[in-house]
């Protein structure tokens, strides 16, 4: 049986865009965007995993993690079923405010691509943000 998946995601914001990883899911032959950030080790917080992942992906600090909330996500992922817990944070880095909004990153133990996303354009339906719970945390954050 397939274990439920403790995941820590962040959501850096600047001038109105989010920086989130691009993926194609081929089973469902959708485009969508996902939080940046992973699984959650044993013995390892969530605000820790946030950092320890923000450091193995893009290679940056985390200055602040602040809680948004906890949301748990069903769903298929190339025709795989999947179930997900994921603690979703507002996260903030120097290092990232100097990322150019046009600049493309990439994920470095694993290639996938990660820019800056208009969060309109997330609001409006145009791309769609995983995982569940993401969208109204990011909505939540920029109307402070």
């Amino acid at each position: 049986m397939p274990a439920i998946r403790n995941i820590a995601v962040g959501l850096p914001v600047k001038d109105g865009h989010l920086l989130a990883l691009e993926g194609h899911d081929r089973t469902r032959g959708i485009d969508f965007l996902r939080a940046i950030g992973g699984g959650i080790e044993f013995g390892e917080t969530a605000a820790d995993a946030l950092r320890r992942e923000f450091m193995e992906e893009l290679g940056v600090t985390l200055e602040d993690a602040e809680p948004l909330g906890v949301f748990e996500s069903i769903f298929t992922y190339e025709g795989a079923p999947c179930h997900e817990i994921a603690h979703v944070f507002a996260v903030s880095s120097a290092a990232l405010d100097t990322v150019p909004l046009d600049a493309e990153l990439r994920i470095l133990d694993e290639g996938s691509p990660v820019r800056w996303v208009s969060i309109d354009d997330i609001r409006s339906g145009a791309r769609v943000l995983f995982p569940s719970g993401a969208p109204e945390a990011l909505f939540a954050l920029t109307q402070r």
